[in-house]
C-alpha cells in the first residue's frame, strides 16, 4: 500500500494537570523553546518547540476526566517504574546516558 502524498509529523500533544511544571521541566531539562499559542476558551495550552521543528502541545487536563497520568506527574507520589503505562509516551535519546543521569542528579 502507498503512504499518502504530502504527509509529515505535526506535532504530538501531552495533556497534565500541570502544563506550567511540565513546560519547565521540557524548557530546562530538555531544551525546548516556548512558542505562540492561540488562546481556548476553557482551558489553557502552551506550545513547545524543539529546534529545528519538532513541536509539542501542553494541554490543560480536564478536571473530569477520569483516566490516570503517568506514575510521575504532578499529582502521582507512585515512583515505581514498574507502574509506567507502556502504551502512550514519548522517547528522547541523549549521546551520553551516564553524563545525562549525572546532569539529572545535579538538579534535586
Amino acid at each position: 500500500m502507498a503512504a499518502a502524498k504530502g504527509v509529515c509529523l505535526s506535532h504530538i500533544a501531552r495533556e497534565s494537570s500541570d502544563i506550567k511544571r511540565l513546560a519547565t521541566f521540557y524548557q530546562q531539562i530538555l531544551g525546548f523553546e516556548q512558542i505562540e499559542s492561540p488562546e481556548f476558551d476553557g482551558f489553557e495550552v502552551i506550545w513547545l518547540k524543539f529546534p529545528p521543528s519538532f513541536s509539542l502541545h501542553l494541554i490543560q487536563r480536564n478536571s473530569s476526566t477520569k483516566l490516570p497520568e503517568s506514575p510521575y506527574s504532578a499529582e502521582s507520589s507512585v515512583k515505581d517504574p514498574n507502574n509506567l503505562p507502556r502504551g502512550h509516551h514519548i522517547c528522547y535519546s541523549v549521546s551520553n546516558f551516564d553524563e545525562f543521569v549525572q546532569f539529572l542528579k545535579k538538579l534535586v
